[in-house]
């Protein structure tokens, strides 16, 4: 920083006004690009931005007015005025960034904030250059920087506060008139699905589809204009048409297939179709997967339509539970969308269909790495799902196919997904201890020789045996002992996604506290007491916790896991003094 503060010192005397403003924002490009944001930031950006205004840049950004007077004296039309537009927009990515860096948590109350100043800063600028067209790529480049910040926050549950900035974004794109051709349609429909996922979010499903109902004119009217004189080829416009339109039916099928239900009588008995009587009917079976069929070509635009309808954010995987709302009709159809997931998954609705299928557009089943078929990620989070509803036949059917899917990938990726699920079904006679019978174990050959496309290569045994229930230790035994050597590998990529380790440390604290806790208040008698109680098992567990938590990072995810660390330190202080 103090090299780099001295050159621009040094030659900025010596160098023409407009160049040395250049060679400012572009070393800034450069600096970002290497991740060095803090530097980019102040020497490079805010150097440039402070030939404009001496005081903090963030105190006029409250005002359109004092924004354009200050950065903009000679107008946006100014020669100058793109290259300040630039360092503004790549300013707010620096600090986006650097939020990120230091809390992506967002566990500091003053992180969220600087993030909705930054959305707002980028909403600010975008506004000032909206009406040039020839700035059209700095608002494609600020529609993509709003969308990567609000999809952050949603993650973090912020979906309201993030709504309006998303609904900016995607007015954006469509009042720029470069932006409305053929070439960003892909784009604008992520925006607008990121819209209603929002109002989804929200609890406001029937905004949520009544904009991708809007999405869905808009994307007709330029399909129209399209046909007219097309400015692409006939096969890729087609293609992204035909992608556009499945994400905003998707959104509208989300609420659809639960809304039709409840505006039916009809349907309220002798709707349900029975499991037995399923095997032997020809797809479409039930209402739901009728309206599927009607909505969706493919097995594959089905499936994901089912993945976003069963999809909810205020669901986590841990605990799982049953969809409990208050009229029975909307059970039905989770059951439904589960049933019609595991037919998609086994092939079967494929086959039940008397429909002749182009082979050159669908596949009769095949859960796929690549672009035909349904995707093995899509697979694997129905599988989740599945389990996050406690629907234990679907979640077990549905893991016999992944499972095959996955055995067969040479390629290392799919490892991380293979350890998640492996962590799933060690998990469930935790959650529920002694409540079921069935239980998988998988084992895995972990020898990178071994990771061949061949089935015989790896091994997959399905057991039924029948838990002890006097012996609790056993299974957070080897739920304990499994997540430890998964976080151990020194391979990052295959590592347990964070948030499903943060659920299984704290579903182990959970089961261990109250032995945990009784050791702690021994005191001086700590020995005597774990040798009369055989309390070393739990002892054990709780340092495997605190070896999770440090190996993954997780640390500052969870409160919580200071009080596992603390506790840890305090029973071996007691030790220590017997």
């Amino acid at each position: 920083a103090n090299t780099l503060f001295n050159i621009w010192i040094k030659y900025k005397p010596r160098l023409p006004e407009w160049y040395y403003n250049e060679r400012l924002v572009k070393v800034g490009d450069s600096l970002a690009q290497i991740k060095e944001y803090k530097l980019a930031l102040l020497q490079c950006y805010e150097r440039y931005l402070q030939q404009f205004v001496s005081v903090n840049l963030d105190d006029v950004m409250g005002d359109v007015h004092c924004f354009k007077s200050t950065f903009f004296p000679n107008g946006v039309r100014d020669k100058n005025a793109a290259l300040t537009f630039r360092a503004l927009q790549a300013r707010n990515v620096c600090i986006y960034q650097m939020v990120c860096s230091r809390d992506r948590n967002l566990q500091n109350r003053e992180s969220l904030q600087t993030l909705l100043n930054v959305l707002t800063s980028l909403r600010l600028t975008m506004q000032v250059a909206l009406p040039q067209e020839n700035l059209c790529w700095l608002i494609y480049n600020g529609t993509i920087h709003i969308y990567t910040i609000c999809r952050h926050l949603m993650v973090m549950g912020q979906s309201a506060k993030v709504l309006e900035y998303l609904l900016w974004a995607s007015i954006c794109m469509e009042s720029s008139l470069p932006l409305l051709s053929v070439h960003y349609l892909t784009w604008r429909a992520t925006l607008y699905t990121a819209v209603s996922q929002c109002y989804f979010d929200c609890q406001d499903g029937i905004h949520g589809e009544i904009f991708a109902r809007r999405g869905l004119i808009k994307i007709d009217e330029l399909k129209q204009l399209e046909d007219m004189g097309s400015s692409l080829e006939h096969t890729v416009a087609e293609k992204i048409f035909r992608e556009a339109t499945l994400k905003m039916s998707v959104m509208i099928f989300k609420r659809a297939v639960y809304e039709s239900r409840r505006k039916s009588d009809r349907f309220r008995r002798g709707s349900k179709v029975k499991p037995r009587k399923a095997v032997t009917l020809s797809w479409p079976r039930t209402v739901t997967e009728r309206l599927l069929v009607e909505m969706f070509d493919g097995a594959a635009a089905q499936f994901l339509a089912i993945l976003e309808a069963l999809s909810d954010s205020s669901r986590n995987l841990l605990p799982p539970h049953p969809p409990v709302p208050a009229e029975t009709e909307i059970c039905d159809v989770t059951s439904e969308l589960f049933s019609a997931g595991l037919e998609i998954l086994s092939g079967n609705s494929l086959k039940k269909q008397k429909t002749v299928v182009d082979a050159n557009r669908e596949n009769i089943f095949v859960i796929t790495a690549g672009e035909k078929g349904v995707s093995g990620d899509a697979a694997v989070k129905f599988v989740k799902l599945a389990f996050s509803y406690e629907d234990w036949n679907i979640f077990y059917s549905a893991l016999e196919f992944v499972d095959n899917f996955l055995q067969a990938q040479s390629d290392p990726t799919w490892k991380k997904a293979e350890i998640e699920l492996k962590l799933l079904t060690l998990m469930q006679p935790v959650v529920f201890p002694g409540k079921f019978e069935r239980s998988f174990s998988i084992s895995y050959d972990n020898g990178k020789e071994a990771r061949t496309p061949q089935r015989s290569e790896k091994t997959k045994a399905i057991r039924k045996e029948s838990l002890k229930p006097g012996d609790p230790f056993h299974d957070l035994m080897i739920l304990a002992t499994t997540v430890f050597s998964c976080v151990s590998t020194s391979e990052q990529n295959v590592h347990p996604d964070k948030k499903i380790l943060v659920d299984v440390v704290m579903c182990l604290w959970q089961k261990c506290k109250t032995e945990l806790q009784q050791i702690q208040m021994s005191g001086s008698d700590c020995l005597e007491y774990l040798h009369k109680h055989q309390a070393y098992q739990w002892l054990h567990i709780l340092w495997i916790m605190n070896e999770i938590i440090e190996k993954s990072n997780i640390a500052d995810t969870n409160v919580t896991f200071a009080e596992i660390t603390l506790c840890l330190a305090a029973i071996l202080e007691n030790v220590a003094e017997s």
